[in-house]
């Protein structure tokens, strides 16, 4: 054989194994590196109802957790500063776990609620006494509860990520019983 001859054939048997190692090393994700570049291309990878909803269930339950909170400060009613005290217990809980979730998927959170979500706390501060806690039982408590449950039934049948569908359905039951307990405040407050 020619050098020239044995000379094309190693650039082809080279080009042939830098492709199949540059095929095979894009089959896995990128590690995290704090490189905002390497996030991006990690967050693009999940589908966009997958990145939907991490970032609305983040704000949803940045919401709960800071209406609870004025609630824990604000409220008349002992039975909605107790409400208040659960839903900060349980949606840190599950805040924390969704932002370990979105960094592996790569995946920043939004660091509050949305521009309507911020404006119902606005609302929320601006009320006091049973007003407060009528308010906060109806719009927190219920219509944020049965927004958010929505939302996670939704990406518990729909969602792409298995991760992100196991997340979702794990906290199904724990918002409807929160709707419920919800329900049964407004009705007990409302009636005060």
């Amino acid at each position: 054989m020619s050098a020239t001859r044995l000379t094309r054939h190693a650039l082809v048997a080279c080009a042939a194994l830098f492709a199949t190692g540059a095929l095979a090393q894009s089959s896995y994700p990128p590690a995290p590196t704090g490189d905002k570049s390497s996030e991006r291309r990690m967050e693009n990878r999940l589908a966009s109802e997958d990145r939907d909803f991490l970032e609305n269930a983040s704000q949803a339950g940045q919401v709960e957790i800071e209406g609870s909170r004025l609630a824990e400060e604000k409220a008349t009613s002992a039975e909605v500063k107790t409400f208040a005290k659960q839903m900060i217990e349980d949606h840190t809980k599950a805040h924390r776990e969704l932002v370990t979730l979105a960094t592996r998927k790569g995946f920043t959170l939004p660091d509050e609620g949305s521009i309507m979500q911020r404006t119902e706390l606005t609302a929320l501060k601006a009320v006091s006494g049973e007003t407060f806690d009528k308010m906060y039982a109806s719009r927190i408590g219920v219509n944020a509860h049965e927004k958010t449950l929505e939302l996670f039934r939704e990406a518990a049948s729909k969602a792409k990520d298995p991760e992100i569908k196991a997340y979702a359905a794990k906290y199904v039951p724990a918002l409807e019983k929160h709707l419920g307990m919800a329900r049964t405040l407004r009705d007990r407050v409302g009636k005060e």
